[in-house]
């Protein structure tokens, strides 16, 4: 078994795409921690209860989520404020900035796996409307898209793939390193009025598949 964790995420920042790193920030909230597990049910998997018709933690992805690809959790830092840093490629750009704080709810989570050099970060928002959303999640895909062609050596994200399902929408791209390994993937998801993006930092396994995985559990997860 492993052990699970909700605490604060304080500043949420990333480094920029030309410092990427997987390090986990991580500092205790009592406060947050009690909204987290009496209000939502809980990131981590703690606390279950009935979901909300806002969103919450519980449209972020779950510690059952991540089996299947291979990986295991270890600790789920889970912030509602938005500032979490949106992924490698956007540098300090956050779900409130692209909004400008207009997004009706947020919610972002920062997993840590059992190795130190895999971690994902999560990061949605609720829209007033679908047509909103829509255009959240044209913004975000573009700004995934800006890391596909860089120069020799440097860390990209290679084609996108279309994610159509039942629950919802979206894309989901490898990433890989300088040295042209796989190095993890993002996706962007879209259901209804919510959207978000989701990045993994790392290599679960030997198939780049696995983030096709992670982007249908995140999105079914927000259509809840």
């Amino acid at each position: 078994m492993f052990d699970n964790q909700l605490t604060n995420r304080t500043a949420g920042k990333k480094p920029s795409r030309r410092g990427r790193t997987a390090g986990v920030a991580a500092s205790v909230g009592a406060a947050l921690i009690a909204l987290v597990i009496g209000t939502h049910p809980a990131a981590a998997g703690a606390g279950q209860g009935p979901a909300e018709p806002g969103l919450g933690s519980g449209n972020l992805m779950q510690s059952e989520d991540f089996f299947q690809q291979g990986l295991a959790p270890v600790r789920a830092t889970v912030d509602m404020t938005g500032k979490q840093a949106l992924s490698a490629c956007s540098g300090e750009e956050t779900m409130r900035t692209l909004t400008k704080g207009k997004a009706a709810a947020y919610a972002d989570v920062t997993w840590a796996f059992d190795t130190d050099d895999t971690s994902l970060t999560e990061s949605v928002a609720d829209g007033a409307t679908d047509t909103s959303a829509v255009s959240y999640e044209k913004r975000l895909d573009k700004l995934v898209r800006g890391c596909q062609d860089e120069p020799a050596g440097h860390w990209h994200y290679g084609k996108g793939h279309a994610i159509n399902a039942r629950a919802g929408e979206g894309s989901w791209y490898t990433a890989f390193g300088g040295d042209g390994r796989v190095a993890g993937g993002v996706a962007v998801i879209r259901s209804g009025h919510r959207f978000g993006i989701v990045e993994l930092s790392g290599q679960p396994s030997d198939d780049p598949g696995y983030m096709a995985g992670i982007a249908a559990a995140a999105l079914n997860r927000l259509a809840d």
